[in-house]
């Protein structure tokens, strides 16, 4: 196996688990929100569910890069230091944007929810201010995609 390979699946296994364990922990933040929120405001419960997935989606563009890059055939013994370069490069930049994120929104989101729980109408404004953590995920993904057609 190439140095060009490692590099490449090196940076697709990064973008996978850094965006899959923001996540994961953005989600358990909005989660554990709509336990204690649920305690004062039962009736909430579909807006602090449409909060708490939302960090989830991070997860969703690290999955997204992975299958574009790995779909594209370019990862193969024929492939360039410069090609397994770019594939780490893209891998670094979804996997540690998506965590950070994630995780940010999280928080957003899950003092929205104790928020909403507390008897304050603030679903949308939670939801406007819970766009700009993943704006920049978003971005990420896009120049992901952009790096994957320069191959």
């Amino acid at each position: 196996m190439t140095t060009a390979i490692i590099l490449a699946y090196t940076g697709l296994a990064i973008m996978l688990i850094f965006s899959g364990v923001g996540s994961a922990i953005g989600v358990s933040k909005g989660g554990n929100a709509t336990v204690g929120a649920l305690k004062k405001k039962p009736d909430g419960f579909g807006s602090y569910l449409l909060l708490s997935a939302l960090p989830g989606t991070q997860g969703l563009y690290g999955f997204a890069g992975f299958f574009i890059i790995n779909n594209q055939g370019i990862i193969s013994a024929e492939m360039t230091m410069l090609q397994g370069m770019a594939i780490l490069s893209a891998g670094l930049m979804l996997g540690f944007v998506g965590f950070f994120s994630a995780l940010n929104q999280g928080g957003v989101t899950s003092n929205g929810i104790a928020g909403i729980g507390s008897g304050h109408d603030i679903f949308g404004k939670t939801m406007v201010l819970a766009v700009f953590p993943e704006l920049y995920a978003i971005i990420a993904f896009a120049a992901t995609f952009l790096i994957s057609m320069g191959l």
